[in-house]
């Protein structure tokens, strides 16, 4: 008797690269909040809807683990990276929550540059996506979000001795360092998607 295998499933890769456009809408939300004269309160509406979005593309990937028979690469990998993606919306969206609800006005300089790394990671994400069907070219978006990581600490020290420094009210450094770890836990968010990545590229070589 010829058994017949039933072929993977190919749409789990669109369904990453879906989830991974979310974050790159979700960063350039994060980069309009924290602009000078920005509509604070629309900017946060569109970031909840495209969480909201990221969410059910989450779903959607969960869903079709547990009723896929072959699926592309191990379903624990599938879950993680799902998982991880979620994070760095979910990180993302608390930033851009916390900036409205605590009505911060004033963000120390260095936070430009940890925005700028998010965006960044979130573009390379995007990228790296449609690259887990062929396995090719990964080992560089591991490397430069993990490179991209420890700029980000930089960054997040430098906040850090700034707002220790005396120049802020005791009040205000508590709203700021609320909202800049929220932005340190995006960037660690995306550092745990690249290790995940580099996992499953590890396991399928």
């Amino acid at each position: 008797m010829r058994l017949k295998f039933r072929p993977v499933d190919a749409s789990f890769y669109d369904l990453f690269s879906e989830a991974a456009a979310h974050i790159v809408v979700g960063a350039q939300l994060l980069a309009e909040m924290l602009a000078d004269g920005s509509d604070r309160e629309a900017i946060a509406k569109r970031m909840r809807d495209a969480e909201h979005a990221a969410d059910e593309t989450t779903h959607a990937i969960i869903r079709r683990v547990n009723s896929t028979f072959v699926t592309p690469f191990d379903r624990e990998d599938i879950y993680a990276l799902a998982s991880g993606l979620d994070d760095v919306m979910d990180m993302m969206d608390e930033a851009v929550d916390l900036v409205l609800l605590y009505e911060v006005t004033h963000l120390p300089a260095e936070t430009t540059q940890q925005v700028e790394v998010l965006q960044r990671c979130a573009e390379l994400t995007a990228a790296a996506m449609p690259s887990l069907e062929s396995m090719k070219s990964l080992d560089e978006f591991w490397i430069e979000i993990n490179r991209l990581e420890n700029t980000g600490d930089k960054a997040f020290r430098r906040i850090l001795a700034s707002l220790f420094s005396g120049e802020y009210e005791a009040l205000e450094v508590l709203k700021i360092k609320d909202v800049v770890e929220s932005l340190e836990g995006a960037i660690d968010a995306f550092e745990k998607v690249a290790n995940i990545v580099e996992q499953i590229a590890v396991k399928e070589s």
